[in-house]
């Protein structure tokens, strides 16, 4: 039985004449692919720039968080440094006991400096209301106007930050 093959030998049908697109439809056609090619890449840039502007935001929300979390924790241990200043200041003979209490406030001391704690020194200073708390204000007619007489807790920055404003005595003219 002998079948009548209507494709060529070269395996692709034949167009029918009839049916073949107008230049002006393949140009429409290819006109429309090229936008549509366009708005792709378009998109797709704007896919990437969204995904980095992503990736951005959520490393600087991640070391936001790791630095709050250090500020909380060198908060927490500032009283701990406070009691070692505090009996470090009592006036008693020296022993080995005091010598260890100093060399452990001196480690406490430094291991916090090294995570970005930095002591703020106010005595002999003009009064700043942003780092400084006037606890006290005591008339002086020797002192300069606002002048900080004595420190009554030591104020802190940490990595560049106000953590802790120093309490103060200040002196007031009278």
């Amino acid at each position: 039985m002998d079948t009548l093959d209507t494709k060529p030998e070269s395996g692709v049908p034949e167009q029918d004449p009839a049916s073949a697109e107008t230049p002006e439809a393949v140009r429409a056609e290819r006109d429309r692919l090229l936008e549509e090619k366009l708005d792709l890449e378009d998109r797709l840039r704007r896919r990437a720039a969204e995904f980095d502007n992503f990736r951005k935001r959520a490393e600087r929300e991640r070391t936001e968080i790791a630095e709050y979390a250090n500020t909380e924790t060198v908060r927490a241990l500032l009283p701990l440094l406070d009691d070692f200043e505090r009996a470090l200041k009592v006036d008693v003979p020296e022993t080995d006991y005091t010598r260890g209490m100093a060399l452990i406030h001196q480690r406490l001391a430094d291991s916090l400096k090294k995570l970005g704690l930095e002591p703020m020194d106010a005595a002999g200073k003009q009064f700043d209301p942003h780092i400084h708390h006037a606890v006290e204000m005591v008339e002086s007619a020797d002192q300069e106007d606002h002048t900080i007489l004595e420190e009554y807790q030591r104020g802190y920055n940490f990595r560049g930050r106000l953590l802790r404003p120093a309490m103060v005595k200040v002196a007031v003219k009278k």
